[in-house]
């Protein structure tokens, strides 16, 4: 949630269309809760492409390889161990246009999901062992990300440049910002609406 705050801070057009969409959607509930989340269309391309840029872990679990293959010229002996970077997968040029900015409106038109159909965007694996936490990650994403969004306005302290935002990694089992992101919520009042 942090790289989505990151990355929405840093581009003040992407925070107000997210704002805009969470307060359209539950202006006159007052609230936000799990009914309304599927029609958050672009919050969720916010949190696809957060996950392509950031994803939770650099490399997927390893696997073991069962028999002796080649893959693209490089001998795989039986029993190695094999690591997918997802954190590269998710840059690739060949794959994504523009591979290192920060563009969700890539995914509002797209087939691409999590489910691994494509192994261009696999941020929770693909196939059988698939990160079985999907269905439970996404909306504990979804719903504290939109609650923020609709309740509160965001500043970063004094009058530092949201474009020059250090969006630099700090990698290990996760990959998270290297600086901390501290900001100043500022309370929405929906009446406002």
């Amino acid at each position: 949630m942090a790289w989505a705050m990151a990355e929405m801070i840093k581009n003040p057009r992407l925070l107000k269309r997210s704002q805009d969409e969470v307060r359209q959607i539950y202006g006159e509930m007052g609230n936000v809760d799990e009914s309304r989340l599927h029609e958050l269309k672009y919050l969720r391309a916010v949190i696809r492409e957060t996950l392509r840029l950031h994803p939770a872990g650099p490399f997927l679990l390893p696997r073991e390889c069962s028999q002796q293959c080649e893959i693209q010229g490089y001998e795989i002996p039986v029993k190695a161990r094999v690591f997918v970077n997802v954190w590269a997968i998710g840059r690739d040029p060949e794959h994504w246009t523009e591979s290192e900015k920060f563009i969700p409106e890539r995914f509002l038109e797209s087939e691409t999901d999590f489910k691994g159909k494509t192994f261009n965007y696999i941020p929770f694996g693909a196939g059988r062992r698939m990160c079985p936490g999907i269905s439970f990650a996404l909306p504990n994403i979804e719903l504290p990300l939109a609650q923020l969004l609709y309740h509160f306005d965001w500043k970063l302290p004094g009058d530092l440049n949201p474009e020059l935002l250090d969006m630099t990694e700090a990698f290990g089992v996760a990959v998270r910002p290297k600086q901390d992101l501290l900001l100043i919520p500022i309370p929405y009042h929906s009446s406002s609406i």
